[in-house]
């Protein structure tokens, strides 16, 4: 069984405290994110959605998938998004040691050019995140509000209330561009898009 949290509670963004988990912001400003892409189906529909409400957001790719779909990938990119390095072959940090997953997301940075990464599945060692940092400068990104779209066993309604609840200005929202998440992610992210722009949000990209 899965545990998760579609809010990270206190005590766990203290204990990673080196990773950023929100931008804090006096604006109506918001941060979308696609973990998984790029994805045949899901990454040009998100793309088209994105692109209805002039929305920016950032893209945390999967080095594979970035080499077996590289025209997607370019074209996130031509449409003014950011994207992050969420390593080569989603690796679980808390089951690999620290050489092998280092390599491994230098792997996904012959791909992806970005200073930006998101461990899978949130799953990272201080000592990954240290030699990350140390070794590579990148900038650990991990999130405010999880939408569960790719838990299978979450309705579509109960997607988007997770969004809705506990989203404040300055969250970093993730979704995922993947096969499995396809279902909750074409329900919610238009609603989403729809119910923040309406009252003056903006979606920005992260760009630090």
């Amino acid at each position: 069984m899965s545990i998760y949290f579609t809010k990270p509670p206190w005590w766990l963004k203290k204990l990673y405290g080196p990773c950023i988990w929100e931008i804090p912001t006096g604006e109506k400003v918001l941060y979308l994110t696609f973990d998984d892409g790029p994805h045949p189906e899901a990454t040009p529909f998100v793309l088209d959605a994105l692109k209805k409400h002039d929305a920016k957001a950032t893209f945390f790719c999967i080095g594979k998938n970035v080499a077996a779909h590289t025209d997607i990938y370019r074209q996130v990119i031509n449409e003014g998004h950011q994207t992050g390095n969420h390593s080569f072959n989603h690796l679980n940090g808390w089951k690999t040691n620290t050489l092998a997953y280092v390599k491994d997301v230098v792997k996904a940075k012959d791909y992806i050019d970005s200073s930006l990464f998101r461990p899978p599945y949130g799953k990272i060692s201080h000592w990954q995140i240290s030699q990350l940092k140390k070794l590579l400068g990148l900038k650990i990104i991990l999130w405010s509000v999880l939408s569960a779209d790719f838990d299978e066993k979450v309705s579509e309604k109960k997607c988007l209330e997770n969004v809705i609840l506990n989203t404040a200005p300055g969250s970093i929202i993730v979704f995922h561009d993947s096969a499995k998440a396809y279902r909750n992610l074409t329900y919610t992210l238009p609603k989403v898009l729809s119910h923040y722009s309406s009252q003056g949000y903006k979606f920005d990209k992260i760009n630090l």
